[in-house]
């Protein structure tokens, strides 16, 4: 329970420290948002009547105090560009954000393990090297750049899946792919390289001699010894991956929150960015709050230890 005790703290603590960095950053960046909501021709006493209802000329720490306490009540505030609850215009793109990097997590779950243990198997030989190329491509390649070349061959070369959009499966595809991929090529060398760490340690070679069959030896107790260091990065990924909606639904014209987020920083739109910010800051906390606990069922000791 200490140990359950002392990651959620740590949690609460995080979430907490970006809300307050996310605050003060957006309202020291230069332009007013009063300005942008009433126009570039507006006069100075309908800026000034927009500050007000916006509440941007009350000092910093009034608005803090008032934003926290909004959140202490589920209030993200309201947009300034649209006037609708920030809640809902997040809820209404959130959706799209989570099936996409679920999808995409799934793709680099199964490629990366599944290639980074081949590759461990067959240290050294043909396969092996052909499989590290890839690995070396897919972890130099940015995700904007990889997905263009998905467009251009799939969308513009093949005409096999649409390239934009949001209203259907076959245009989750590509984006999917682009997020999923970029991400397995770390995923896979990490695989690699922990399953060989483990496939040369003394106690394989006495359950090799005792009889047990290599695909036995393979899954029921290299694998379980090379997870945390696997673990630890496929939280990281997940997290990565949320934040790389951003690009991917930008590119492929998706619904998201990434996207929401690309058009309030356009607009200045505070609340808009700050409720963006703080779901995608508290998902990456859970994400990884589930990848601190999943440690002591992979490796008892850990919990003791914590």
């Amino acid at each position: 329970m200490l140990f359950i005790f002392r990651r959620m703290a740590g949690a609460v603590f995080v979430i907490f420290g970006t809300i307050t960095l996310v605050f003060a950053i957006l309202y020291w960046l230069p332009g007013d948002p009063a300005v942008l909501v009433a126009g570039e021709n507006a006069t100075e006493e309908s800026i000034a009547r927009i500050r007000t209802l916006l509440g941007t000329e009350r000092p910093l720490w009034a608005q803090y105090l008032d934003y926290l306490s909004g959140l202490a009540q589920g209030d993200l505030g309201t947009s300034f560009a649209t006037q609708e609850p920030v809640t809902i215009r997040l809820w209404a793109q959130f959706p799209s954000t989570v099936a996409l990097t679920l999808l995409a997590s799934t793709v680099a779950i199964v490629t990366g393990v599944l290639f980074g243990v081949i590759a461990a198997v067959n240290r050294g030989n043909r396969l092996d090297q052909a499989i590290q190329s890839v690995m070396l491509f897919l972890t130099s390649m940015p995700s904007f750049w990889f997905g263009i070349l998905l467009i251009l061959l799939f969308s513009v070369t093949l005409q096999w899946l649409p390239a934009i959009g949001s209203d259907s499966f076959a245009q989750l595809i590509l984006p999917v792919t682009c997020l999923g991929l970029i991400a397995s090529g770390r995923l896979m060398r990490m695989v690699r390289n922990s399953v060989l760490d483990v496939l040369d340690e003394p106690f394989v070679t006495a359950l090799r001699a005792k009889g047990l069959v290599e695909w036995q030896v393979l899954f029921r107790h290299v694998l379980r010894n090379a997870l945390i260091p696997v673990v630890t990065l496929l939280g990281i990924l997940v997290g990565e991956l949320l934040s790389g909606t951003v690009v991917v639904e930008t590119l492929f014209a998706r619904q998201g929150i990434g996207r929401l987020l690309v058009d309030a920083v356009g607009v200045k739109d505070v609340p808009v960015i700050q409720g963006t910010v703080l779901i995608a800051s508290i998902s990456f906390v859970i994400i990884n709050l589930l990848v601190d606990l999943s440690y002591s069922v992979i490796d008892p000791r850990v919990r003791v230890e914590g």
